[in-house]
C-alpha cells in the first residue's frame, strides 16, 4: 500500500505542477513582461476517489479482492495456529486462578512460568507471522497496485480529469458527491482487467 500511495502522490503532484505550469505560462514568450488583463483561468476538471473501496468485499476490484483471498487462506494454518496457542494460556492462566488456593505455591508458580514461557512463543510467533504476512502482502499486491495507478492515469486522461485526489490519503473536508469517481473506475478496471 506504501508503494501505491508514494505512486498517487507523485502522479497528483505531477498532475497539479502540470496544471499550474500551464496556467502561468505567458502566451507569447517573446512578449514583454507587463501586466496586462489576462482573463480568468477556467477551473480545471477535479475528481476524488477512495482507493479504501479497492478491497471492499463486494464492490470492490475484483483483482485485488482475489489476492486478498489467496494470502488470507496462505495464512489460514498460521492463524489457526496462535489462536490455539492463546486458547491454551487462557486455560493454563484459568487453571492456576482455580487451583491457586488449593496446590502447593511451588507447582502455582511452576505454572505460571509454563504459562508465560508459551505467551512469549506466541508474540514471537506472532511478530513472525506478521512480519511473513506484510512481506508476502507486499509482494502480491505491489504490481497490482502498479496497475492500477497506471490505469487510474489513463482513466483520468480520457475522462478529462486534470487532477484527481484520494479521498483515503488526503485529508478532505468537503466534496460533493458529483466529483467521486469510485464506483465508476472500479467498474471500468473490472471490466477492462478481469
Amino acid at each position: 500500500m506504501k508503494a501505491f500511495r508514494i505512486s498517487l502522490a507523485a502522479i497528483l503532484f505531477a498532475a497539479f505542477a502540470i496544471l499550474a505550469h500551464t496556467q502561468t505560462r505567458p502566451a507569447n514568450p517573446g512578449a514583454s513582461t507587463a501586466p496586462a488583463t489576462r482573463p480568468a483561468a477556467a477551473p480545471g476538471n477535479i475528481a476524488v476517489i477512495d482507493s479504501a473501496q479497492f478491497s471492499d468485499d463486494k464492490a470492490g476490484i475484483g483483482r485485488v479482492m482475489a489476492a486478498q483471498r489467496t494470502l488470507e487462506a496462505k495464512f489460514q494454518s498460521v492463524r489457526a495456529e496462535l489462536r490455539g496457542m492463546q486458547d491454551r494460556i487462557n486455560t493454563m492462566r484459568g487453571d492456576i486462578e482455580k487451583k491457586r488456593t488449593i496446590q502447593e505455591q511451588r507447582i502455582t508458580a511452576q505454572q505460571a512460568e509454563a504459562a508465560d514461557q508459551l505467551e512469549l512463543q506466541l508474540k514471537r510467533k506472532t511478530e513472525d507471522a506478521r512480519t511473513s504476512y506484510q512481506k508476502e502482502m507486499l509482494a502480491a499486491l505491489e504490481p497490482l497496485q502498479k496497475d492500477i495507478a497506471n490505469a487510474l492515469t489513463t482513466y483520468s486522461q480520457a475522462k478529462g480529469i486534470s487532477l484527481l485526489i484520494d479521498i483515503n490519503r488526503v485529508p478532505v473536508i468537503y466534496a460533493s458527491p458529483t466529483l467521486d469517481i469510485t464506483k465508476d473506475f472500479i467498474a471500468d478496471y473490472n471490466r477492462t482487467h478481469p
